[in-house]
């Protein structure tokens, strides 16, 4: 597992560097993070609830690279999240009703959000929240909120050490579902 999340990294950063507005990251940075998180993922979820983490930890390691270098989740990551996210619900067994419950109502939390204090948070927080919000209802109608708290506990953390205008949240979002969805076994 730990050498399928390192080549899955390092393909990941490639795929980074060709995105239209592009992701100048190096590879290690994807490669040795995505292999630690798919050997604890594999460690600790259950067999049938695997793929989840997995794209989790793929998805989110190369959206929180490419927020903390360059300061955006990218559409060319965010948007493909909702069908990737929704078919691997799906194969995993996942009820899709709540699990669009969970996109509509966290991925509306964060609009409104957006909407009252434009600078608390950007559009690409707003449409990750969809797909991140359709895993965590999928695992329970309380991990909404708690993801929510922890992820805010992650970027006031990320904020201790963030020298730069602004402080991005979405990785704290990416974070703190993965724990959600790691621990839901």
């Amino acid at each position: 597992m730990v050498i399928s999340g390192f080549l899955a990294g390092a393909a990941g950063a490639g795929l980074l560097r060709r995105l239209p507005r592009g992701a100048d990251v190096c590879w290690l940075w994807c490669a040795a993070p995505t292999a630690v998180l798919w050997f604890v993922a594999w460690a600790l979820a259950p067999p049938p609830w695997l793929p989840v983490p997995l794209l989790l930890g793929w998805l989110g390691v190369l959206l929180t690279v490419t927020d903390l270098r360059h300061r955006r989740l990218p559409d060319a990551l965010t948007l493909p999240a909702y069908p990737a996210v929704g078919v691997t619900l799906w194969l995993c067994g996942a009820d899709l009703w709540r699990a669009l419950a969970g996109c509509v109502v966290f991925g509306g939390f964060h609009l409104l959000v957006r909407l009252l204090a434009p600078s608390a948070m950007g559009g690409g927080d707003v449409k990750l929240a969809g797909p991140l919000g359709a895993v965590l209802a999928s695992v329970s109608w309380a991990a909404l909120p708690l993801a929510a708290v922890l992820a805010s506990a992650v970027t006031l953390v990320l904020g201790v050490w963030w020298r730069g205008d602004g402080l991005p949240h979405g990785p704290g979002l990416l974070a703190a579902t993965w724990l959600v969805a790691v621990s839901a076994g």
